[in-house]
């Protein structure tokens, strides 16, 4: 399951790397509705009530995906409506630990694994205890893992609490467009470095390269002429591939082997990534030493020795980027 398993789940040699997006996928929606039957998960999907201070919102921030919904929760000003619990950047072969808190126990939730959140909602859940999830505070259980649908629902479903600034992260008239090019930043970029960093093969890592320079070029090119991924303002697409160039330097080049060149060898990109990092909601959620202690310490039959480079210097994420 890559950096949301319990465990590192490798790729069979002369595979490529394939996610399992196979998630518990209930609803937390507005209003007397019902969500769509879902095959994905292990149990029926369930609909859940949009309430203040009912959920907790588990997400480590060495996690790319984890990180997405940490971002959105800021950007809408959810902070206070939905409580955030931290696991710490690595995690043993039961599941990701609070060992960040007092005791090594989340406050709230008063355990040590998230693991038990999930066997309270399905008693010996079978795959990987991933984050980010929302937990019922309550019951102490799992409500979803579906990191896709987790932002979405925060924009969509818990409007009514936004801050009144919050940013329209789904404008309606760039909804389809953006939704184009979120599969293409997803398939090519954000799960890329993956294919690349867990190949089988030479045949299946040359292949995840090609892919992933193809669309960095893309990227580049896109937002030589535009602030941001869809135009002159912050969208959900630019919160997805936000937390994949945050770590591209740090981990994805060497670390994954996705080493054309460095993002900061790339002059649009860079320059966009540094103007993210600078807004307000995103560059707090970036811990540089937890990032690394994941991917370096958890990746062990990539990085057997454990070792955890120094470099690069998080000092550069503060130049200016000059794209006001």
């Amino acid at each position: 399951m890559g950096d949301t398993g319990t465990s590192t789940t490798y790729t069979a040699k002369g595979k490529p790397f394939e996610r399992d997006m196979d998630y518990i996928s209930d609803r937390i929606l507005a209003g007397e509705r019902s969500a769509d039957p879902d095959d994905r998960g292990p149990q029926d999907v369930q609909v859940w009530p949009v309430e203040p201070g009912r959920y907790r919102l588990v997400a480590a921030k060495a996690c790319p995906w984890a990180n997405r919904a940490i971002i959105v929760r800021n950007l809408l000003g959810l902070e206070d409506v939905i409580s955030w619990g931290a696991p710490g950047p690595t995690h043993d072969q039961r599941s990701w630990t609070f060992d960040l808190d007092l005791d090594g126990r989340d406050p709230v939730l008063d355990m040590t694994h998230l693991q038990e959140a999930y066997f309270n909602r399905v008693p010996d859940y079978p795959k990987g205890i991933t984050v980010p999830a929302i937990v019922d505070v309550a019951s102490r259980a799992v409500v979803t893992n579906d990191f896709p649908q987790i932002t979405h629902d925060l924009f969509f479903e818990w409007r009514e609490h936004h801050r009144p600034d919050a940013p329209d992260l789904w404008p309606a008239d760039l909804r389809e467009e953006m939704e184009t090019v979120m599969k293409r930043v997803f398939t090519e970029v954000n799960n890329g470095v993956y294919r690349c960093g867990f190949a089988g093969s030479q045949e299946a890592y040359d292949d995840a390269y090609d892919r992933l320079w193809v669309a960095m070029d893309w990227l580049e090119e896109r937002l030589t002429d535009r602030r941001y991924l869809m135009g002159d303002a912050i969208t959900e697409a630019d919160v997805r591939l936000f937390t994949t160039l945050a770590r591209f330097d740090a981990v994805y080049h060497g670390h994954f082997k996705c080493n054309r060149v460095k993002l900061a060898e790339m002059p649009a990109l860079w320059g966009y990534a540094r103007d993210l990092f600078q807004t307000p909601g995103f560059g707090e959620t970036i811990d540089f030493d937890q990032i690394k202690q994941h991917y370096y310490v958890v990746h062990t039959d990539v990085n057997p020795t454990g070792i955890v480079p120094q470099g690069p210097d998080p000092d550069v994420w503060l130049e200016p980027h000059g794209r006001g």
